[in-house]
């Protein structure tokens, strides 16, 4: 953790003099590759240590994928590689871990090169083997028409902004970054004449990277206070069953779920200020005129404390993650995308059991929710009060759904999961 820390603490500073002296209009792509490429190897091997060579055979059997397997076949080759060497590993952490987290946990990182593994292999099979008219507008946006070179490849996979905590991004987003065509692609989408600039503007990161920052002091505050002091295995304590209330136990359910939160918003809101910093995550222009820095964002924690749907909750809560499922998943799935896209995401996460029981729940409350709100909410738009009403419901309803749901993701073994259903 301490590692962790530091490499994120050191790449934010390294992002920061990334843009101002290596910007592109200070050095060519191949410098801002290579140098991005080299601290993030630098960044996995000191936090890892000679565990991170799992990252590089990873990243060089798919490379070789990509160069030798046939276009139609590319994405299954690719996936099946990737998905296949992460399970091996997760299954071997079981008897290197045993349901602990040691330094020596190199899956994190893992997971976010599998994502972008996936993720080129899918959106070079929709650039070069389908036509235009077979594509969604994203798949069609998305799509790569040449092989990356080998530079090009290792940088997006093992860049020092994201090897640590992610995010996932999209390759050609990337590219367009490195090249410096990021955020004037992004500001070519508003008329600024008509707002009465005479020539584009040129945001900067530095109000968003400061917000974010905040947010991860705020979270490591809260992780260092709240979750210690509010473990989730006390749920499952005997005398804490036998005593407390039922209306109790559901009410200190949420209060330790809530206490296992700040460590997600503290990793991810870091990963997404270090990115920021480095110029990269500029998504555009909101209604108000105000730049947004929000395209490698992993969270909308606003949303996620007042979802009133299940649908709305899981949407919030690691973004880029929900993203991938559905690029990768969920729009090429032949039957059931929903039960798929959930099973794909337990298998990405681990092998423990937990994950297992937290995902399939997940399919039953999402259609549960989904056939609610279809037959219900329509009952209740008639006056503000009635709307009032329902949304207190399904938020109530929603947030201990959720702490349902995650539970046994946390407590990870069959046991202790068992034990809290009952």
């Amino acid at each position: 953790q301490i590692n962790f820390v530091a490499c994120q603490l050191f790449a934010l500073l390294a992002a920061f003099w990334f843009r101002i002296y290596l910007g592109p209009s200070h050095a060519s792509s191949a410098v801002r590759h290579a140098f991005a490429t080299l601290f993030g190897i630098y960044f996995a091997v000191f936090c890892f240590g000679w565990y991170s060579i799992h990252l590089f055979v990873l990243v060089m059997m798919n490379y070789g994928i990509m160069n030798m397997a046939s276009i139609p076949n590319i994405h299954r080759y690719s996936f099946a590689v990737a998905m296949g060497y992460l399970t091996l590993c997760h299954i071997s952490r079981i008897y290197i871990f045993h349901y602990g987290i040691l330094t020596t946990d190199f899956s994190g990182p893992l997971m976010i090169i599998t994502q972008k593994i996936t993720t080129l292999a899918c959106q070079l099979h929709d650039g070069i083997g389908r036509q235009a008219e077979e594509l969604t507008a994203e798949q069609n946006r998305l799509a790569v028409k040449t092989r990356p070179s080998l530079l090009e490849y290792l940088s997006y996979l093992l860049n020092f902004m994201s090897i640590i905590a992610g995010p996932c991004s999209n390759y050609k987003d990337y590219i367009a970054f490195i090249e410096g065509r990021h955020v004037h692609m992004k500001l070519l989408e508003v008329n600024w004449k008509q707002k009465g600039y005479d020539r584009l503007p040129d945001p900067s990161p530095t109000g968003a990277v400061m917000y974010k920052l905040c947010v991860t002091l705020v979270s490591l505050i809260l992780f260092l206070t709240l979750t210690k002091n509010f473990p989730m295995a006390y749920i499952i304590d005997n005398e804490f069953l036998d005593k407390t209330p039922f209306l109790s136990r559901l009410g200190y359910l949420y209060v330790v779920t809530q206490a296992a939160k700040p460590k997600y918003y503290f990793a991810w809101t870091l990963a997404d200020a270090v990115n920021n910093a480095a110029g990269y995550g500029f998504s555009g222009v909101d209604e108000k005129g105000t730049f947004r820095w929000d395209l490698l964002s992993n969270l909308n924690i606003w949303n996620i404390e007042t979802a009133t749907s299940f649908k709305m909750y899981i949407e919030n809560w690691n973004i880029q993650t929900a993203a991938w499922l559905k690029r990768v998943c969920y729009d090429r799935a032949p039957w059931y995308p929903t039960a798929l896209t959930f099973i794909l995401s337990a298998l990405w996460h681990g092998i423990y059991p937990g994950y297992y029981f937290t995902f399939l729940t997940g399919i039953l409350i999402t259609l549960a929710a989904r056939a609610i709100r279809n037959n219900c909410r329509h009952y209740f738009l008639s006056s503000v009060p009635l709307k009032i009403a329902y949304d207190v419901v399904t938020w109530v309803a929603t947030q201990l759904a959720v702490c349902y749901t995650v539970a046994p993701f946390v407590m990870l073994a069959v046991e202790p999961t068992i034990k809290f259903y009952k």
